[in-house]
């Protein structure tokens, strides 16, 4: 078991390390991986891995982390292979969050750039507020069918409230399609501050609840058996799972699959222990999301495909695969 385990995560280490050594270095401008420390000696290169290359790297990495983290999360609570941090809306909601913020052109002094993302992760929060006073409202034990169905009522009208927005944009017409498709291109680390307290947060939430996760993936009446809480710990792993979820969309725009496809390929190969597949999602989600962004940069150089479009064609084949083996059984 300890050898599986430090397989499964010198593997997974090993991969994210090759990831970010290829997303600083490979591009239109070769850059060797001794710029890091070398400013006098090729401040050039130095320039563009730091400002350009590495903030672009760590972004795509921490998104895809927290994509990733979110999912294991919510595929252990629903108890379906098939869940992701789009369930139940979340992430709809971060969506139309920062297109109002788009699309009414709101730039607040306080947070300045810092506007896009502060209202998408409002507009995560809303609706997760939403759906689970709702859920509640139709059943006070909340069950996971009347969690799914109710997060999926919202997540189709919110995803009118998106097509609304966007057949009514005009001149920000090209920044609301940008956004939906996502992407990491020329945030910076202003970008990266603002998501990773929210990525702390929400993990650190999902880490605390990872024994009730491993206990509720067998049913509400075999955990509540085992003295687990289950109203209160699935309010706190949705929480988690949702600041995740919010942080990330609103810094990153619309990427798709990653939470899906991530945690359901660990949980195969390493064991479905959310101890150990909570951490493995991050550093593979992380590893996922930094290849899938140096292929959206190179594969049509100089012009750049939006990372979510490369996320979806790797995605679709693999959620196909999921599906046809669940009707199978």
């Amino acid at each position: 078991m300890k050898k599986k385990l430090l397989l499964a995560y010198g593997s997974s280490i090993f991969l994210l390390m090759a990831s970010m050594w290829l997303a600083v270095s490979m591009g239109s401008v070769d850059v060797p991986f001794s710029a890091i420390w070398d400013q006098e000696g090729n401040p050039r290169a130095y320039s563009i891995l730091w400002n350009i290359r590495m903030p672009r790297a760590v972004l795509a990495g921490l998104v895809g982390a927290a994509l990733a983290i979110a999912g294991a999360a919510f595929q252990g609570l629903l108890r379906n292979p098939l869940a992701d941090p789009y369930t139940i809306g979340v992430s709809s909601g971060a969506s139309v969050g920062a297109i109002s913020t788009i699309f009414f052109g709101i730039s607040l002094p306080v947070l300045g750039p810092y506007t896009l993302a502060v209202f998408g992760i409002i507009g995560a929060f809303l609706t997760l507020l939403i759906v689970l006073v709702f859920a509640r409202l139709v059943d006070k034990s909340m069950k996971m069918e009347t969690l799914i169905l109710t997060g999926v009522i919202f997540s189709s009208f919110l995803g009118s409230c998106i097509s609304l927005l966007t057949a009514l944009s005009h001149e920000e017409l090209k920044a609301v399609v940008g956004w939906l498709l996502g992407s990491v291109a020329m945030r910076g680390w202003s970008y990266v501050n603002i998501l990773v307290p929210f990525l702390v947060i929400g993990f650190f939430i999902l880490w605390l609840n990872r024994r009730e996760l491993n206990v509720m993936m067998y049913g509400d009446e075999r955990a509540a058996s085992l003295g687990v809480d289950v109203v209160r710990r699935r309010y706190a792993i949705l929480v988690g799972g949702s600041v995740l979820t919010g942080a990330a969309v609103s810094v990153s725009g619309t990427i798709g699959f990653v939470g899906l496809v991530v945690p359901h390929i660990t949980r195969m190969i390493w064991g479905a222990d959310h101890r150990h597949l909570l951490p493995l999602s991050f550093l593979n989600g992380a590893s996922l999301l930094i290849v899938c962004d140096l292929v959206s940069r190179t594969i049509v150089a100089p012009q750049e495909l939006p990372i979510g479009v490369v996320t979806a064609f790797v995605g679709a084949p693999v959620f196909a695969y999921i599906f046809f083996k669940q009707r199978r059984k």
